[in-house]
Order: structure tokens, then C-alpha cells, then sequence
């Protein structure tokens, strides 16, 4: 008799190889997007784009989003910034515009970035920051406390999609604090589903909702964590702690 299939959801979209790898696993692997993000595309914010482009200046991203704006607006322009980032997918995105030789760090997190770009620059005085309107306060915070000015230039603005979800889920995949949000606020989680969370914030929002077992990324990439969940139900429940 053939075991019961297991359903994961991602709340953000993943590749079609992913869906296929989780099949072949005899798991069912949905996708419904819990945010949606557009860009901020007004002359002021691209006037002010443009004039960093004409800097030799130290920049940072901590989303693709950020990333997908800000190229958006250079305009096939490719400054000479010194460029530090957080996430496999921004790193590849940052790779393809701006060359492999931009990237001068980056880190699992906003509070490893910030002491990477602090270790790297003894004397840095200002930095500027490429964000959402939803950005975390650890990165700006310990850059500001080390006395370096940091420059927060909004390019996009994240938009919750709160939707009904009526299938219950075995494990459910966030990517950000912001989709925790909006699920919780139209949905309740199972007793017995497991949640991935793609850093330590995203974990820590998912706790101010539920104690149900949480199984968080090492590294903020998202295929790694769609793999990380089909590992666990592939393979039988694995060790929280070690995980």
C-alpha cells in the first residue's frame, strides 16, 4: 500500500525542477504567494539613483527585489560600487548585472552583514542602503551605532496578499517576516504542521504566532530551503535542533 502523500506549501514562487524533485518524492508541493512587491519608480528616487551611480560608493542589498529595482532604474547603466549582500538569489542577480568582482561580502544575515562590511572597512563613512519599505532595523542599526551614516533609499514596497488557505499542510515554507504576517492574519496553522523559515527573523515572526516545530535555513537561500523540506519529509522527522 502506498504511503499518503505529503503536502508542503511555499509562499513564494520556487523552479518547476523543485515541484518535479518533491514528486519524485511522493510530495506534493504547492505554491500560493502570500506577498507581492512593486518597485518605487518615482524621479526622485531615481535622480537619486542616479547620482550614486556616478560615485565609487559602498552599497547594500539585502533582497533580489531591491536588487531587480535598482537595475530597473540604472538603465543598463553598471556602476563602480563595492557591493555587499545577503541571499543566493541576490547574489545571482548582482553577479549578472554588476560582475562577480562588485560583491565584497556578504552574509547569512542582517547582523552578520553588518559587522562583515565593518571588518572589511576600518574607516568607512557612509553607506548606502537599498530596501524595501518593510526593511528590518538590524543591518542601518549596528552600522549607525559603529558611526557609519547610512543612506536608506526605499525602492519598493512590499503588498500582503492575504489568502483563505483551506488545505492543511504538513509543512509550510516562508521567506520573509512579511508573508508570516499575512498568513497569520487570515489563517491558523495545524497543530501538527512544521514550519521553514528562511533566516532568524522570518523564525522569530513565525514565534509570535505559534509553537509549533520551526526548521530554519542556515544559509538564506531559498532553493536550499525548499530542498531542506523535502529532505524532512522524504526522509522521515529529523532533528529540530539539528536542522
Amino acid at each position: 500500500m502506498q504511503e499518503s502523500k505529503k503536502k508542503i506549501l511555499s509562499t513564494r514562487p520556487v523552479k518547476e525542477t523543485l515541484i518535479q524533485e518533491a514528486a519524485e518524492q511522493n510530495i506534493q508541493l504547492d505554491i500560493i504567494p502570500l506577498i507581492d512587491t512593486e518597485p518605487v519608480l518615482d524621479i526622485d528616487t531615481q535622480q537619486e539613483i542616479a547620482q550614486i551611480a556616478l560615485q565609487y560608493a559602498t552599497v547594500v542589498f539585502t533582497s533580489m527585489n531591491a536588487v531587480e529595482s535598482v537595475i530597473t532604474m540604472l538603465d543598463q547603466q553598471v556602476p563602480e560600487w563595492n557591493i555587499y549582500c545577503m541571499g543566493n538569489t541576490t547574489q545571482e542577480l548582482i553577479r549578472n548585472h554588476f560582475g562577480e568582482q562588485a560583491i565584497r561580502g556578504t552574509g547569512n544575515n542582517a547582523s552578520e552583514l553588518a559587522e562583515n562590511i565593518l571588518t572589511d572597512n576600518d574607516e568607512l563613512d557612509e553607506v548606502f542602503f537599498f530596501c524595501g519599505d518593510q526593511r528590518r532595523d538590524e543591518l542601518p542599526a549596528k552600522l549607525t551605532e559603529a558611526g557609519v551614516q547610512v543612506e536608506e533609499i526605499v525602492v519598493y514596497k512590499t503588498i500582503p496578499l492575504y489568502q483563505k488557505i483551506d488545505t492543511v499542510y504538513d509543512g509550510i515554507l516562508f521567506f520573509s517576516p512579511s508573508a508570516v504576517q499575512s498568513f497569520f492574519h487570515t489563517n491558523k496553522a495545524a497543530t501538527a504542521t512544521v514550519f521553514f523559515a528562511i533566516g532568524s527573523t522570518t523564525e522569530a515572526a513565525i514565534k509570535k504566532y505559534t509553537n509549533n516545530s520551526i526548521i530554519t535555513a542556515h544559509s538564506p537561500g531559498k532553493e536550499e530551503l525548499v530542498r531542506k523540506a523535502i529532505h524532512y519529509f522524504a526522509n522521515g522527522e529529523l532533528s529540530i535542533v539539528n536542522s
